[in-house]
């Protein structure tokens, strides 16, 4: 291979390994633009094993390269088990076929163990009920299934907190079982160094594995004294190590090294080390099926999770990789079994447009400085047309897939809804009817139809009844919630059917009706979203009581002990008590307790998520907040609140309405009875069983039909319309002139950098106010530019910073005036592209330029040294561009030499590392 300032020649292949990178949104743009240039006699090789739609992939660049094969194997060089850990068990997480979650492990096993702990002290009684409702077997195979007491999810909840494992009782089973040596995902670097204190008794080397640790750690210290981190030593020493974007590059190349050579047997690292570095294990664990990600907490999806497993199983060394996943508080092993069996996600486009590629795609002519009396400028190149630009845009992946695949599955959609609509046909009463008609004889027949018209009138009444009975609970509830809307704010228990259909219970205090919240935003959403609407269906319910009016239902609201706000209706309150907070300020001056919920409430952003819904109105639940947490604290849980607690009593109209629904329930049992002995009823069933087969196939193919509209909204091609928006940028910045595609001297230097924003860096090395800048001050406004997600630590002891110097901060001050009117630009055209300026941590890089030792900088730094590593390689990556740049400045051209050729040293140097 040979190469030059333009190109690549005499290349024959390129190798594309996780090519899945194409889904990644910080990657994804260049892989395809690797695949859309590169020129057709160049073969490409692309590998990935998380890739669920390889056909896609292989047709579209068979489709812009030329000929292309799908080679594709479900084998693994090394089998893969799947394990799952508990506080006293490591078992295997499948069942023998491996196609259910091992029974061992299922919640159904957990409800029958905490149903027979509750039946310890009464054997007999015990033994009695399962032979009663098990035919005296008591073996788990015929009782895993059922249990006379199901818990409550708050039940599950504490049973599944009992099994969550300490990360010592996991390694535990790991060493017994001859599972080493692992990697151990962890999804923060503090938990990462923070594991290896909880393991501090292990110890996983033998006397001469530690003696040759001992050696390597002195070869390191002598060669790179600075990167050593000292309080890994230790754990260094006993086998376990950390590895994650806090550690130095050349520290964690020493881990990877001492783990290849099986000097380290566990390492915790974050999932970033599941790609891109040859460190295999024969283990692979997985400490959760979630991670923080933000403010909030993000499930793991199938590809992150098998990028992982993936790791397990070294070749030609083990015969079984093994990917232990960790019972947590709220994720078990039928959790992980859903996201195993889930599979991987397909590959989505993340092609998107930015400046460079505009200008590279669309520039020809360019604008020279000559002197007077001679052309303005030159053509260098012929520039492609708006129509060639677009022609080459719209090759991405994103596009090859919404033209093909969308076709397919608008097709296949179209079929679908035709096959629902024929089998919705032979399932509608009349087809039914008509089929008992021609089965059944004309006397059965007959007999059916009056039974199946007098049930129906029945359900009807029993509706109408159960109504009426909903209504006397409103008129027993209204007036005892409205006479709470000023004294004390009153415990309440709201009850509800979640997705799962388990009965639900949460203890909270009621706030007020929603019309005390006049004037709140609240009050404001209620009025203008059509969703909280109640629809109630005034029907003569009560005609047998003329002049009684009917209640319609209210909302209110609560703050939950689960620290959630709920809106919601009488429907859902089962009971009200009357103790609760006492509306009176906590200390002199302050707003009293209801106002000063309500002004929390106020302060919340309003997405309400439904739990429940009836005519009668629904359930909406909104997280609470920091500030709400200690109210929510100080709601009871409803085994301390008795019944004699309760100040909600029932009128003697809903006892007897009670009362009418009980007896016409066992109406309607009684007539269903009759029927089933009716002559013509077992015909009339298979009619009935037909149907509900029918039935379930709609459903299935309902669950197809939904599947493909997922997958069409994944579906986002690269739209040409951010291509326009861009060049709109570019035109009106005087970069480019988009029509006669003549770049003018800021275009051109924007086309040859590489950044986020290639057209704010281009105008920040442009101005002249730089060139008085010495080296390390240049080192330091370049840092500000480049320094978008680097962080402190905020647990440190010290944030200790260096302060930038006054020059680069009036530097800074002085280029956010051009920030602002960059970024009025783009929210003009639409434009979302960051333009970094952040003075931060400009004083760090400013004083690694001035010629500071790696200790001084990381004396008492709030700064974990991986962060400070990648700020300054990417400050030094930026300098090293400007001396390459067109129509830069040759004095800011050799200071940034200069200030790249000072900051490029150990422990960070690229030679080093």
């Amino acid at each position: 291979m040979a190469s030059s300032g333009t190109g690549l020649f005499h290349v024959d292949a390129i190798v594309l390994d996780e090519v899945h990178y194409l889904s990644d949104i910080s990657r994804g743009t260049v892989w395809e633009e690797i695949v859309i240039y590169c020129p057709k006699e160049v073969q490409l090789i692309c590998l990935s094993a998380t890739v669920a739609n390889p056909d896609e992939l292989a047709g579209w660049i068979g489709e812009i390269h030329g000929k292309t094969e799908l080679v594709t194997s479900t084998r693994r060089p090394v089998p893969l088990t799947w394990y799952f850990s508990t506080k006293h068990s490591l078992v295997p997480l499948l069942d023998e076929r491996g196609t259910n979650v091992n029974r061992k492990l299922s919640l159904n096993y957990l409800q029958l163990s905490a149903s027979e702990a509750r039946f310890r002290d009464d054997d007999d009684a015990y033994r009695k009920r399962r032979s009663k409702k098990r035919g005296g077997d008591t073996s788990y195979n015929n009782s895993v299934n059922v249990t006379d007491y199901p818990l409550s999810k708050n039940e599950i909840n504490k049973i599944r907190r009992s099994q969550v494992p300490q990360i010592s009782d996991t390694l535990w089973h790991l060493q017994g079982k001859d599972m080493l040596p692992a990697i151990w995902f962890i999804f923060n670097r503090r938990g990462c160094d923070a594991a290896i204190q909880y393991v501090e008794n292990f110890q996983l080397l033998d006397d001469c594995e530690k003696s040759e640790v001992e050696l390597a750690l002195k070869k390191f210290r002598v060669l790179y004294p600075d990167a050593v981190r000292e309080s890994a030593e230790k754990g260094l020493l006993r086998g376990i190590a950390a590895h994650h974007a806090g550690c130095l590059p050349l520290w964690k190349s020493f881990i990877e090294e001492l783990f290849q050579r099986g000097l380290v047997k566990v390492v915790f690292a974050t999932e970033t080390l599941a790609a891109g570095i040859n460190m295999p294990a024969r283990t692979a664990v997985i400490s959760s099926l979630s991670k923080k990600a933000g403010n909030e907490r993000i499930q793991l999806g199938p590809n992150e999770l098998f990028q992982m497993a993936g790791r397990a199983g070294r070749r030609g060394i083990d015969d079984k990789g093994y990917t232990v996943l960790v019972q947590t508080a709220f994720e078990g092993a039928e959790e992980c079994c859903k996201l195993v069996f889930s599979g991987v996600k397909p590959l989505v486009s993340q092609f998107t447009a930015s400046y460079g590629m505009v200008l590279n795609l669309v520039a020809g002519s360019k604008v020279t400085r000559k002197s007077s009396g001679t052309d303005d400028g030159k053509v260098l190149q012929a520039g492609r047309s708006l129509e060639e630009a677009k022609k080459l845009v719209e090759k991405s992946f994103g596009n090859y897939v919404s033209s093909n695949v969308l076709v397919a599955a608008k097709e296949e959609l179209a079929e679908i809804d035709k096959k629902i609509e024929i089998l919705s046909s032979e399932v509608s009463d009349e087809a039914i009817d008509k089929k008992s008609r021609k089965l059944l004889s004309a006397r059965d027949y007959k007999e059916i139809t009056v039974l199946k018209e007098e049930l129906a009138e029945e359900k009807r009444k029993r509706a109408e009844i159960r109504r009426r009975m909903e209504l006397e609970r409103f008129s027993a509830l209204k007036p005892l919630l409205k006479g709470m809307e000023e004294g004390n704010l009153p415990f309440i228990c709201l009850e509800f059917k979640d997705s799962e259909g388990m009965q639900q219970s949460v203890p909270a205090v009621y706030l007020g009706h929603i019309d005390s919240f006049q004037g709140s935003k609240l009050q404001k959403m209620m009025s203008l979203d059509e969703s909280f609407a109640l629809n109630v269906i005034e029907d003569e319910l009560v005609e047998n009581e003329p002049g009684k009016p009917i209640v319609n239902p209210s909302y209110y609201v609560a703050l939950g002990s689960d620290n959630s706000w709920y809106l919601f209706t009488e429907k859902w309150i089962r009971t009200v008590y009357r103790t609760g907070f006492p509306n009176i300020a906590l200390a002199l001056g302050d707003a009293l307790p209801r106002e000063i919920m309500k002004t929390l409430l106020d302060k919340a952003d309003m997405q309400w998520d439904k739990l429940a819904e009836s005519e009668l109105g629904s359930l909406w639940r909104l997280e609470g907040s920091l500030e709400t947490w200690s109210w929510s604290l100080n709601v009871p849980v409803l085994s301390s609140l008795s019944e004699e607690e309760e100040v909600l009593h029932m009128s003697q109209e809903y006892d007897n309405a009670a009362e009418q629904y009980r007896e016409q329930r066992r109406k309607i049992f009684r007539l269903k009875k009759k029927m089933a002995r009716s002559s013509g009823f077992r015909e009339y069933k298979k009619i009935l069983e037909n149907a509900n087969l029918t039935v379930e196939k709609m459903k299935r193919l309902k669950a197809r039909s939904r599947r493909l509209i997922n997958r069409l909204e994944q579906i986002e091609p690269s739209g040409w319309k951010d291509f326009m928006r861009i060049s709109n940028v570019i035109h009106e910045s005087r970069a480019l002139d988009i029509n006669t595609h003549l770049i003018f001297p800021l275009g051109e230097t924007a086309a040859a950098i590489r950044g986020e924003n290639e057209l704010w860096l281009a105008m920040v090395l442009r101005n002249k106010a730089l060139v008085d800048l010495k080296p390390p001050q240049l080192a330091g406004v370049c840092a500000s530019l480049v320094s978008e997600g680097i962080k402190v630590r905020p647990w440190r002891d010290n944030n200790y910073i260096y302060e930038p110097s006054d020059t680069v901060v009036d530097m800074v001050n002085f280029l956010e005036e051009q920030r602002s009117s960059l970024i009025k630009l783009q929210e003009k055209y639409e434009v979302m592209i960051p333009c970094c300026l952040d003075v931060q941590f400009s004083g760090m890089v400013e004083a690694w330029a001035s010629g500071l030792s790696w200790k001084e900088m990381m004396m008492e730094c709030a700064m974990d040294e991986g962060d400070l590593a990648r700020l300054l390689r990417r400050t030094i990556d930026l300098l090293a561009q400007i001396p390459k740049l067109p129509d830069i400045d040759p004095v800011l051209q050799r200071s940034a030499a200069a200030a790249a050729d000072i900051m490029d040293r150990p422990p960070i140097s690229e030679l080093a590392g």
